[in-house]
C-alpha cells in the first residue's frame, strides 16, 4: 500500500490570502454557486430576524409584557432545532438545490402569517412557523463543500456563513427604515411580509441557476434519511445523549408559552409529552439506523471521529448561540438602558452581527492557515469568554459608544468562532456533512434558547456571565476535538483502493492518516 504525503505548511499565509481573494472574486462555476448560495442564506436570515427590530413596536401595539416579548423571541428559535436536524437529513438525501428552494418558498407563507397576526396567540404560532426558516443555513454548508477543495473549504464556508449571516444585521438595520418609508402603524407588517415574498421569488430563481455538484461529479447520498450514521456502539449512545439537550430546549419553549398564557396546564403537559415523543422517535431512529455501529462492524471507509461532532456542537452553542441571544435582546437593552430610539437601538445592536461580512470569512480562512484548527477554535472561545465578562460590567453610566465598542469586540470573537467551527464541520465526514451540520447548527439554536431563558431569571449582567462561563467550558472541551487532516489546493488522492490512507505531514488525524474518502 502506498500513501501520498502532503505538507500542511506548504502554503504560506500570503498564499492563503490570495486563495481568499480567488475564492471570492475568481470567475467560475464554483464562485458563482458560492455567491448565489450565500445570498439564499442571507434571504432566510432577513426573514428569520424580522421580529427583533420591531419588538418594541409590536409590544406597544399588542400591549405585551416583557415576558411575552421574550416568549416570542424564544418561539423564533424553537422549531429551528428540529428543522435543522430534518433539513440536514433531507439535503444529504435529496440534494441542496431542491432543499434550499423549498425553504425559501416556504418562507413566504410563514412571513405572511406573522404579518397578518391579530392576537398574541397568532404571533406565537407565526413565529414558530418562521423559526423553521432558520434551518436554511445547514443547506449551504453541504453545497459549498461539494464545490470547493479541502484547502479552500474553510475560506469558502466562512464567506458563505459570514455574508449570509449578515442577513441578521440587514434585518435589524434595514427593516425599520423600510417600515418608516411605508409609514403607518402597520408598516412593520408590510416590511416583514414583503421580505418573505421576495425570498420565495429568489428561491425559484435559485433552483434554475445552480446544480448540486460540478459537472460529472455524482452527489454522494446517505443511505439513511432518518438519523446520522455513527462509527461505533459507544457513539450510538453518544448521539442519543446529544439529542437530549435539544429536547430540553424545546421543553423550555413549551414552558414559556404556558407562562405567557397561550396554553393552559393541560396544554403544557401535552406539549411536553410531544417533545418527549419527538425525543423517543429520534432515539429509535438512531438505534435502527446504526445496526452496524451497535455491532462495531462499520467499514473502515465509513469511520470518522464522532467526538468531533460533540465538541463542535458545544462550541457552536456558545458562538452562534450567544449571537442569536444578543441580536434578539440587545435592541431592547440599548433602548431601555440609554433611552435610544428604536432605530438607533437597532443600529447599535446590529454591531454584534455586522462584522459577519469580514469576521466569519476571516475565521474560516485563518483556520485554513494556522498550524492547528483545534487550537485556533479554542483561542477564539477564550476571547469570547473574556468579552462577555467585560460586557457584564456595563451599566447606564457607561458612554453608549464604549458599550457599543465592547459589543463589537465581543462579536468579533463570536463570528470568528462561527467561521472556525464550520471550517471543520465538512471535514469530519463529507457524506454525512448535511446531518452533522444540522446537529451542530441545532446546538447553536439551543444555546440561543438557553441564554435567552437565563435573562428571564437574571439581570443582563448575569446573563453575560453565563455566556462567558459556557464559552470557557467549550474551550476546555476543545481538547477532545480531533485535528482534521489538511490537503493542498485540490485533493490529492492515492491511486488504487479508494480507502487507502493519505498521510498528512503537519496536520495528522488520529494515527497520522485519514482515508481518501474523507477529502
Amino acid at each position: 500500500m502506498t500513501t501520498t504525503t502532503v505538507d500542511a505548511s506548504a502554503l504560506s499565509p500570503a498564499a492563503h490570502v490570495r486563495t481568499l481573494a480567488r475564492t471570492m472574486f475568481r470567475r467560475g462555476p464554483a464562485q458563482r454557486t458560492l455567491h448565489l448560495t450565500w445570498f439564499a442564506f442571507f434571504c432566510t436570515f432577513v426573514v428569520w430576524f424580522g421580529f427583533a427590530p420591531f419588538a418594541t413596536t409590536i409590544g406597544r401595539q399588542f400591549d405585551l409584557t416583557k415576558g411575552q416579548l421574550v416568549t416570542l423571541g424564544l418561539c423564533n428559535l424553537a422549531l429551528t432545532i428540529p428543522a435543522r436536524l430534518v433539513v440536514g437529513t433531507l439535503l444529504d438525501r435529496f440534494g441542496p438545490r431542491r432543499t434550499f428552494t423549498g425553504i425559501l418558498v416556504y418562507s413566504a407563507g410563514a412571513s405572511l402569517l406573522f404579518a397578518t397576526a391579530q392576537t398574541f396567540e397568532m404571533l406565537v404560532v407565526s413565529r414558530l412557523a418562521v423559526s423553521v426558516v432558520g434551518a436554511g443555513f445547514v443547506v449551504g454548508i453541504r453545497m459549498v463543500a461539494e464545490w470547493f477543495p479541502r484547502s479552500e473549504l474553510g475560506t469558502a464556508e466562512g464567506i458563505y456563513g459570514g455574508w449570509g449571516n449578515f442577513g441578521a444585521a440587514a434585518a435589524t438595520l434595514g427593516l425599520p427604515p423600510l417600515a418608516a418609508l411605508i409609514g403607518g402603524p402597520d408598516a412593520w407588517r408590510w416590511a416583514t411580509g414583503g421580505v418573505g415574498v421576495a425570498a420565495a421569488l429568489y428561491g425559484l430563481a435559485y433552483y434554475r441557476a445552480v446544480d448540486d455538484t460540478p459537472a460529472g461529479v455524482p452527489f454522494e447520498r446517505t443511505r439513511s434519511a432518518t438519523a446520522l450514521q455513527v462509527p461505533d456502539r459507544r457513539s450510538v449512545f453518544g448521539l442519543m445523549a446529544l439529542s437530549v439537550p435539544l429536547a430540553m430546549a424545546l421543553g423550555v419553549i413549551v414552558w414559556r408559552i404556558r407562562v405567557a398564557g397561550v396554553i393552559d396546564q393541560a396544554g403544557l403537559l401535552a406539549g411536553l409529552a410531544f417533545v418527549a415523543v419527538l425525543l423517543g422517535l429520534q432515539c429509535t431512529a438512531i438505534w435502527r439506523t446504526n445496526g452496524a455501529a451497535r455491532a462495531n462492524a462499520v467499514p473502515a471507509a465509513e469511520q470518522y471521529p464522532f467526538r468531533s461532532v460533540v465538541v463542535l456542537s458545544v462550541a457552536y452553542a456558545c458562538t452562534f448561540g450567544s449571537e442569536l441571544a444578543a441580536v434578539s435582546f440587545l435592541p431592547e437593552y440599548f433602548e431601555r438602558t440609554w433611552g435610544l430610539s428604536e432605530m438607533a437601538a437597532g443600529a447599535a445592536a446590529a454591531g454584534f452581527a455586522v462584522l459577519n461580512l469580514v469576521s466569519r470569512p476571516m475565521g474560516g480562512m485563518l483556520s485554513d492557515v494556522v498550524a492547528s484548527r483545534r487550537r485556533w477554535l479554542s483561542t477564539l472561545l477564550a476571547g469570547l469568554s473574556l468579552g462577555f465578562v467585560a460586557l457584564s460590567t456595563v451599566s447606564g453610566d457607561w458612554p453608549v459608544a464604549a458599550a457599543f465598542g465592547l459589543v463589537v469586540v465581543t462579536s468579533l470573537f463570536a463570528q470568528l468562532g462561527n467561521g472556525a467551527v464550520y471550517a471543520i464541520v465538512p471535514l469530519v465526514n463529507k457524506r454525512a456533512s448535511g446531518q452533522i451540520a444540522g446537529m451542530v447548527g441545532a446546538y447553536g439554536n439551543a444555546g440561543g434558547i438557553a441564554f435567552l431563558a437565563t435573562l428571564l431569571f437574571a439581570s443582563t449582567g448575569v446573563g453575560f456571565l453565563v455566556m462567558a462561563g459556557a464559552a470557557a467550558l467549550a474551550m476546555v472541551a476543545g481538547r477532545w476535538l480531533v485535528e482534521p487532516a489538511r490537503g493542498p489546493a485540490g485533493v490529492v488522492a492515492p491511486a488504487g483502493d479508494p480507502t487507502e490512507p493519505v498521510a498528512i505531514a503537519g496536520g495528522p488525524a488520529e494515527g497520522g492518516t485519514v482515508p481518501a474518502w474523507a477529502g
